[in-house]
């Protein structure tokens, strides 16, 4: 999919909650967002918060590592907001109660820097690729398995 502005990317990210909405049972939870930092994946958030009907104004948790929201839509009771991009080790997302959080079938997760924990992740998972393609432009591209990051992005995630 392409995303010519932020509202657009937030749109996109709305009508995948429609799309969980429409039959929960078989509704993957657990969603990988995979990007260069500034590529859109907050923003993407932003648009599934909205879509939710949570009023808390979304922002990246990198320092924080995870946020979770009260979901006030049925089937799902609350939104996780993880991100990954301060782990030196994937072991350091347990600490956070991770096992239990995926485990939960009210959960919706989201996870930013997913590659840094991939080994803890359900093979279900769906991953979502943001590549920047100007100064608004966005492809997402949606895949049931992991993508390689880019050597640029790897040299990115390993410098803090």
């Amino acid at each position: 999919m392409l995303s010519s502005s932020p509202r657009q990317t937030q749109k996109i990210a709305e009508i995948l909650v429609k799309t969980l909405l429409a039959d929960p049972e078989k509704s993957p939870r657990i969603f990988c967002l995979q990007g260069d930092l500034g590529a859109g994946k907050t923003t993407f958030i932003q648009g599934i918060a909205k879509a939710l009907k949570i009023k808390n104004k979304i922002l990246s948790p990198t320092f924080v590592i995870m946020k979770d929201f009260k979901i006030g839509l049925r089937p799902f009771q609350r939104l996780f907001h993880i991100d990954c991009y301060r782990f030196d080790k994937p072991e350091e997302i347990l600490a956070l109660n991770f096992k239990e959080i995926i485990t939960n079938p009210k959960n919706l997760i989201f996870i930013e820097w997913p590659e840094r924990i991939a080994k803890f992740l359900p093979k279900n998972s769906v991953w979502l690729e943001f590549k920047v393609k100007g100064k608004n432009k966005r492809e997402i591209i949606i895949s049931s398995k992991r993508k390689m990051q880019s050597s640029k992005q790897q040299l990115k995630t390993k410098n803090f």
